[in-house]
């Protein structure tokens, strides 16, 4: 099938991507030239682990192209994604749906036949409806169909994600669009994965309650994590409990500071005003939101608390800045929280990330990039694990003793066991585990 993606942000580039790899003519489309020619060259405007050699290979077989026009992409496509942008509003959190809109504007006028026009972007319920009318209005003449496909894409596995996905979503009531959705996906059909067609209302909901969701199983486990501190148990082990149970499962449940990045803390914000347009009051979800919130505001406390009360004067090594690893995305990430509130409390900052410190340059003053995670230790008096890289997980403890003027540890991902930091002499500080040899971290 032809395809037009329309976006080349992370969900309009690994869905073409992918796309392409499963035989499909794709052509994504972005309005920025300066994107389009670095893809044409092979260069990724976003870290994510197999993306580029992905996009070369298809790129060099044909099936994969970049645009800056979208009119002939869409006259020639049997499906047209709209993968543009949603993001926060300012002032109120809602979805922001300029871009969705215009981009529907520019396909109506571009449509020559009928197409499937598909919403591939996270967007409230109601928009597909609002899309349809836009092209039906601008092209009453043309044939086609508006369906909802939301995306379930984690950032740093998601191309195993789409080629291998727990489940598709299809929200149309045209059997015709259905047909097609099938054709498109008929890849995953012949390894039985769930495809789900519901109304378009009902996808469009799936997303911002499946993100909602976990986001408020992160949020529950993370207010578990501060009671076992304080009785003493260890989070890890109730993690582990609770999740044996089928009806829990264990994933999602490993206490950090906080939830961040492009979709739970945006999405979370859009479903509850959703909720609020709908006259409906989601406490739970209200309350996952103003949790995490305050959470990831209390982490510096944590890293004061380590270092005896008092930062001012000192020097902190952060690893990790991206909210997750596998990703350079600064978006909500816990470290936005984290490092203010340091510099604030006096502290001098060194930090190192493997692929985000070119994201966090642009985002953060005052703060000294590093090349390694030695050299963010180097004669610092304490080291904060923010994010969970891999290459932070076997660091040598007896190099990081020699280079920190204090052995003081605060782990905020739980990478390492603290009888091992303990017995090597650390003053080690985590999450929601048991401190026998000092007082839990407040805060």
């Amino acid at each position: 099938m032809r395809v037009a993606m329309i976006g080349t942000g992370y969900v309009g580039l690994v869905s073409g991507a992918c796309f392409s790899e499963f035989g499909h003519d794709v052509v994504c489309v972005d309005k920025d030239a300066g994107k389009i020619g670095a893809l044409r060259q092979g260069r990724m405007p976003i870290f994510e682990p197999g993306l580029d050699k992905l996009v070369e290979a298809n790129s060099r077989a044909g099936r994969l192209r970049f645009e800056t026009d979208l009119a002939r992409p869409v006259a020639e496509a049997d499906a047209v994604f709209i993968a543009v942008g949603t993001p926060s509003r300012r002032g109120d959190g809602h979805a922001d749906l300029t871009y969705v809109y215009q981009a529907a504007k520019e396909i109506a006028d571009a449509l020559d036949g009928y197409t499937v026009v598909v919403t591939k972007s996270t967007v409230p319920v109601g928009t597909g409806a609002e899309v349809e009318r836009i092209i039906g209005r601008r092209r009453p003449e043309v044939e086609f169909d508006v369906a909802s496909n939301p995306e379930f894409l984690r950032e740093g596995a998601a191309i195993g994600d789409f080629m291998r996905p727990d489940r598709v979503v299809v929200g149309t009531d045209s059997e015709r669009a259905r047909q097609a959705m099938r054709e498109l996906y008929r890849p995953l059909f012949l390894i039985e994965t769930p495809v789900l067609f519901t109304t378009r209302n009902s996808a469009e909901l799936i997303k911002y309650a499946a993100n909602a969701f976990l986001a408020t199983k992160i949020t529950f486990i993370n207010e578990v994590a501060d009671l076992c501190e304080r009785v003493a148990a260890d989070v890890h082990d109730v993690a582990r409990g609770i999740g044996l149970d089928g009806r829990i499962g264990r994933k999602f449940l490993h206490p950090g500071p906080g939830y961040g990045g492009s979709c739970f803390p945006k999405d979370t914000k859009a479903l509850l005003h959703t909720a609020d347009a709908a006259g409906i009051t989601m406490r739970i979800v209200e309350a996952t939101v103003e949790v995490n919130d305050k959470r990831k505001q209390r982490m510096a406390l944590r890293v004061i608390a380590a270092c005896e009360g008092e930062v001012r004067g000192k020097t902190i090594a952060l690893l990790g800045l991206a909210f997750k690893p596998n990703t350079d995305d600064m978006r909500d990430a816990p470290s936005l929280d984290i490092v203010p509130a340091l510099q604030q409390a006096g502290a001098t900052l060194k930090a190192f990330d493997p692929e985000a410190m070119g994201e966090a340059r642009k985002l953060m003053n005052g703060l000294q990039f590093c090349d390694s995670a030695y050299d963010a230790m180097q004669d610092a008096d304490a080291v904060v694990i923010v994010t969970e890289w891999n290459e932070f997980r076997a660091l040598d403890l007896a190099r990081m003793k020699l280079l920190l003027r204090r052995p003081v540890v605060v782990d905020l991902r739980n990478v390492y066991e603290p009888a091992r930091m303990l017995a090597a002499g650390f003053d080690y500080t985590s999450i929601g585990r048991p401190y026998p040899w000092n007082e839990a971290p407040k805060g």
